[in-house]
């Protein structure tokens, strides 16, 4: 078997052209309203990562997206992308700078998605979460759910059709005091959920 070349794994390559200098901010620096939402990529040792990038993907308080793709029309809101991305550091460390995300709209058709009058149900707030590190053929991906949604949480089909208690506990953030903590095991014990997508 031939060893893995570049254009096979996603990283440490990744850090040549991905990061840029905002790239943590999906919020404008400073803009009022902003949490941070950090945390460390550790692997399936517990050793932090330090070649990995965390990117986020996520609707707007309101629930919505600027994504021509959002049901509802893309709604732009001043200073916000919805998207951030931040490699770690030598500790495994990453954060990014955002909003809290409102409910969104579930997948019509799914199971537990069936709302009122025929629509799909609200989705909890959350946000989307890659990763790409050494050595992963892929990305992987995960949601961050917050604490004190417990009710919406309670309700989300994504993070219900999770029957084990430890491993949805796996995307659950905790609070911290300028926002919320979210720690990214690869593999392992206390593996973090993640989402063949």
């Amino acid at each position: 078997m031939e060893p893995t070349t570049p254009s096979q794994t996603v990283g440490p390559y990744l850090h040549l052209g991905l990061p840029w200098p905002d790239g943590p901010y999906a919020l404008r620096q400073g803009a009022p309203g902003g949490v941070w939402l950090r945390g460390t990529v550790t692997d399936g040792a517990g050793a932090p990562v330090p070649d990995a990038l965390v990117e986020t993907w996520q609707a707007d308080p309101e629930g919505r997206f600027d994504h021509p793709d959002d049901p509802r029309g893309a709604v732009r809101r001043d200073g916000f992308r919805g998207f951030g991305r931040c490699p770690t550091d030598e500790a495994g460390r990453w954060a990014v700078y955002t909003l809290k995300p409102g409910p969104v709209p579930g997948q019509a058709g799914s199971a537990g998605s069936s709302g009122s009058a025929g629509r799909p149900a609200l989705q909890a707030p959350h946000i989307d979460v890659s990763v790409f590190a050494r050595g992963m053929l892929r990305r992987t991906v995960t949601r961050v759910y917050f604490p004190d949604e417990e009710e919406a949480n309670g309700r989300d089909p994504v993070l219900s059709s999770i029957t084990d208690p430890e491993e949805r506990a796996t995307l659950v953030a905790g609070a911290a005091k300028d926002g919320y903590r979210f720690d990214i095991r690869l593999q392992g014990e206390g593996e973090t959920v993640f989402f063949d997508i």
